[in-house]
């Protein structure tokens, strides 16, 4: 355990040490995202994409699952090593490792028996439903890997292992990489290819990471005897509750992503397919910029866990004031960046001048708010760090749940075409406003300390 990482290294190199391998980790799964659209788009099997699309968001669940264990069991063990409770924190680590792994193996059994039933909510029809069910079954098969790997990632990092946690994701994805046009083109496997490819790299990634924890790690942990008391489970009510009130905000965020886009879609429908598909362009650019946020902000939150636990509310302030200003001028800094290219850029991922002359239009409104999306993301990281559940639920299910869609209707009836363009930016704003708020609400010992200085 690295205390003087946590305790005495200047801040901003102390933030930079944890989050920097984070940022490194997301770039390299965006162009993962990227590379994996581009061998499945270059099947010339039109049903086979819209296949793959129809069945990822069971991916995208099993992130979720997988986050419940890795960032709420960071922010509860973050907060103990904090407090110097070492061992319980490496007896967590065990409930988590293990917890994700079970979650893994109910997911096989439900999504196995239901998988007909799934296939058909999800949308898949007579053309889309075989490359569906290979890339949804294949998936299915190897969710405890998939799931597992969303643990240690996040784990590793409380300990100050920021950097072995981010080789661990990079060449789980370089290795996903490079089976993808192994399995799709060479070996003719198509969906099913892509997704064994995922699975095939998680199992790898699992491997690196249940090494390092066995051979380097001194307080985190796999081995399930930690857990047991004699013959009794010594896991109290107090501390899976604390674990799945951080674990469950957190993987709602998540699903809210898939959820926003849903609903923008759903309301963008009436003004044609070429509104839909220029935002759907649009969203994947905003989507770089957030996610270089999200890397950042969540990048930190070992050290505000820590220094909340030990109580440290001089460090801890001075902390909060370093996340905020930085990701602040960041997103500031990729607002102007992107508006200054955004016909460029919509031209990348379209040669239809109709929508790329859309898209930009929607691009520059999304990217209005970025600020905004920073000041929230910085405010959820801290209420996950300090075990502030109701803080993180809200603020999870407003950006792109409730907030978005309350201003979609708003916009829609206000201003038509334009208000549902400006609902997520204007979604934004009121989020970051709430953010604020409950910030203030929350955590009065921070606000108190400010007042005394």
């Amino acid at each position: 355990m690295d205390n003087e990482l946590f305790e005495k290294t200047p801040i901003p190199r102390a933030y930079m040490t944890l989050a920097i391998p984070v940022v490194l980790s997301m770039m390299v799964t965006l162009v993962y995202n990227t590379v994996d659209t581009y061998f499945i788009a270059h099947t010339g099997n039109t049903s086979m994409v819209a296949g793959v699309a129809i069945a990822t968001p069971v991916f995208t669940v099993m992130i979720a699952l997988g986050d419940i264990f890795g960032l709420g069991g960071s922010s509860v063990i973050s907060r103990l090593y904090g407090q110097g409770r070492y061992d319980d924190g490496r007896r967590l680590s065990v409930f988590c490792f293990w917890g994700a792994v079970l979650t893994g193996v109910i997911v096989i059994v439900l999504g196995l028996v239901f998988r007909g039933p799934i296939l058909a909510m999800l949308g898949a029809d007579s053309s889309t439903w075989e490359y569906a069910s290979q890339f949804y079954t294949l998936i299915i098969i190897g969710s405890p890997f998939i799931i597992v790997s969303m643990t240690p990632t996040n784990l590793l990092r409380t300990e100050g292992f920021a950097t072995p946690s981010a080789i661990g994701s990079i060449a789980g994805t370089l290795i996903n990489i490079c089976l993808n046009p192994l399995f799709i083109h060479v070996l003719g496997w198509g969906a099913a290819g892509s997704a064994g490819a995922t699975v095939i790299a998680n199992i790898c990634t699992d491997a690196y990471y249940i090494w390092f924890l066995l051979k380097r790690s001194r307080n985190l942990s796999i081995d399930p005897r930690l857990m047991f008391l004699g013959r009794r489970l010594d896991i109290t009510r107090h501390e899976t509750g604390g674990i799945l009130a951080i674990g469950i905000p957190a993987s709602v965020t998540n699903l809210m992503q898939s959820l926003g886009i849903v609903m923008v879609n759903l309301f963008l429908l009436p003004y044609g397919n070429d509104a839909v598909a220029a935002m759907g362009i649009a969203l994947k650019i905003v989507m770089i910029a957030i996610m270089i946020l999200v890397a950042f902000a969540f990048g930190g939150q070992p050290l505000t866990g820590y220094n909340y636990g030990a109580g440290n509310m001089p460090r801890l302030r001075a902390l909060l004031r370093f996340a905020y200003s930085f990701l602040a001028i960041l997103a500031l800094a990729m607002t102007a960046l992107l508006i200054a290219f955004a016909h460029p850029l919509m031209g990348f991922f379209s040669t239809d001048a109709h929508i790329v002359e859309l898209g930009a239009g929607m691009l520059r409104v999304q990217l209005l708010s970025t600020v905004c999306v920073a000041i929230v993301l910085v405010t959820t990281c801290t209420f996950q760090s300090a075990g502030k559940a109701i803080g993180a639920l809200l603020l999870s299910i407003s950006r792109q749940g409730v907030m978005l869609a309350i201003t979609l209707f708003a916009g829609r009836a206000l201003a038509g075409y334009h208000g549902v363009i400006a609902a997520q930016a204007m979604a934004d704003l009121l989020t970051a406003i709430l953010a604020v708020i409950l910030f203030v609400v929350l955590l009065p010992e921070v606000r108190k300390h400010t007042e005394t200085r």
